[in-house]
């Protein structure tokens, strides 16, 4: 493993230096803790700070996460970043996390359960240690799939202005300007070694598929620089963000009665004055202060609390997910972080699901926060002869008997459906037991409802009054998937 030679005429290192300086990201003295998992793009970022060192006389570190998620592979990458800060001659933090443990105790998909470990690590990592800034190595790549991913989630500017190059002025990423073809290149050159995560190439999960077979179709079929359109569009979203952040600053100001650490009580008067669009800014600020992110809380979370502000019956009650709970009266909007969770499990309290209700408007893709899966829904112009039946992810329906919207919502007690192939209805919950379904897999099913019908079990069975005939003139097919 070499050392990376100082070729400030490099052109990689030059777009990295200007990436630095357009966002201020590195400062004389700064202490930077970098996160190193030991794949490409972070052997990439350590040794490109580490060419900087001298520059802007930094204090580097290199902190690495072991999510024992891929058993002995996941000890091999802990070994090899170790080694690599041997050689690099720089101080190493490596940490062990049950990643499967703290989403079952925690009741988060597999991703947000990652996510939450790892940063946390990086937080106590660098506080621990005197870090004041923390550098990530996403890269143009990366950003031009999640802006992608958001788009077919049917996300807001939000999440289509993609990733921040800095954040909370603590966190940065130096290559958010760099391709991966750059940076494998760049690799190449240097001769640096580095480790494979073979769980990238699983296409169970959207960011995958998303990388592996989506990007590559719009690339060869219908825009060879799809990345680089994709980045400049959330470049330009994030500038305009920030701009109607500020002019809209004190819109939500107005609309603040008082606020303290975990509580916001917003004037419904003042609030409904508003345009729909500054309703829902005021909304998701408000959520952003009171929980600190706006992660998990969806469209439809949003526009249920405009609801509530707008109706007329006096006192009621919404609870978003992550403990925070909002409270009607007849003035004003109290929205609260509680400490305890506000749900009680239709299930055993082992199973560990929070009960969720997502409403579904035309065929699309669907992602089931709480569970870390992924429903898509698309039309077919087919042929009852040309559907394949055998695989249990997938369904098909009789378009001319399914009315949008469609409610997607966990298991209810008493909950009944009629059975393809069945006459008569039959309680869910015995369908499960007959079918040895395992409790855990009862609870994560999602259940699929259609003008307050069940229609789908997802992953098991459709209802007989859907099913696609040798007359069916158009066809839905949904398809459960890892998100």
């Amino acid at each position: 493993m070499s050392v990376l030679p100082v070729i400030f005429n490099n052109k990689f290192l030059k777009a990295v230096f200007g990436t630095i300086n357009k966002y201020r990201m590195l400062a004389p003295y700064d202490s930077v803790l970098a996160g190193v998992s030991g794949g490409p793009d972070s052997i990439v970022l350590v040794n490109v700070l580490r060419h900087f060192c001298s520059k802007f006389s930094l204090n580097l570190g290199i902190a690495h996460l072991n999510h024992c998620l891929r058993g002995e592979n996941s000890d091999n990458d802990a070994c090899f970043v170790a080694e690599l800060s041997r050689r690099l001659e720089l101080p190493c933090f490596i940490e062990r996390k049950d990643v499967k443990l703290f989403q079952k105790q925690n009741k988060l998909s597999l991703e947000e359960a990652g996510r939450r470990v790892r940063y946390d690590f990086f937080e106590q990592t660098a506080k621990k240690n005197g870090y004041n800034k923390i550098a990530l190595g996403h890269h143009a790549d990366d950003n031009a799939e999640l802006v992608l991913m958001y788009m077919i989630r049917g996300s807001g500017p939000r999440g289509l202005s993609g990733i921040s190059p800095v954040r909370s002025q603590r966190y940065i990423r130096p290559l958010i300007h760099n391709t991966r073809h750059e940076i494998m290149e760049f690799i190449q050159t240097n001769d640096l070694a580095y480790v494979i995560d073979m769980s990238n190439q699983d296409t169970r999960y959207l960011r995958n598929r998303i990388r592996h077979q989506l990007i590559p179709d719009l690339k060869a079929l219908y825009n060879p620089e799809i990345s680089c359109s994709l980045n400049r569009l959330s470049s330009i979203i994030r500038d305009e963000e920030q701009w109607i952040e500020e002019i809209t600053a004190p819109v939500f100001k107005s609309c603040v009665i008082w606020e303290k650490k975990g509580q916001i009580n917003l004037c419904i008067s003042e609030l409904n004055k508003l345009h729909d669009s500054a309703k829902r800014r005021v909304i998701r600020k408000t959520i952003e202060q009171v929980k600190g992110s706006l992660r998990r809380i969806s469209f439809s979370h949003i526009e249920d609390i405009l609801t509530l502000a707008k109706t007329n019956k006096g006192p009621g009650a919404l609870d978003l997910p992550d403990q925070v709970r909002v409270k009607k009266n007849h003035k004003s909007i109290l929205i609260v972080k509680e400490k305890s969770d506000l749900r009680s499990v239709h299930f055993n309290s082992c199973l560990d699901i929070i009960p969720y209700k997502y409403t579904i408007q035309k065929p699309g893709s669907l992602n089931i926060n709480e569970t870390g899966m992924c429903l898509n829904f698309s039309v077919l112009e087919t042929g009852f002869e040309d559907l394949d039946f055998r695989e249990n992810n997938q369904a098909f329906f009789d378009m001319d008997m399914v009315k949008f919207p469609l409610i997607v919502r966990t298991f209810i007690p008493g909950d009944r459906f009629t059975p393809q192939g069945m006459t008569g209805t039959q309680k869910v919950k015995k369908f499960f037991i007959n079918n040895k379904i395992s409790a855990k897999d009862r609870a994560r099913c999602p259940i699929l409802v259609c003008q307050n019908k069940i229609i789908w079990l997802a992953g098991f069975r459709i209802d007989e009054s859907v099913k696609v005939t040798q007359s069916t003139r158009k066809v839905l097919k949904a398809e459960l998937l890892l998100a």
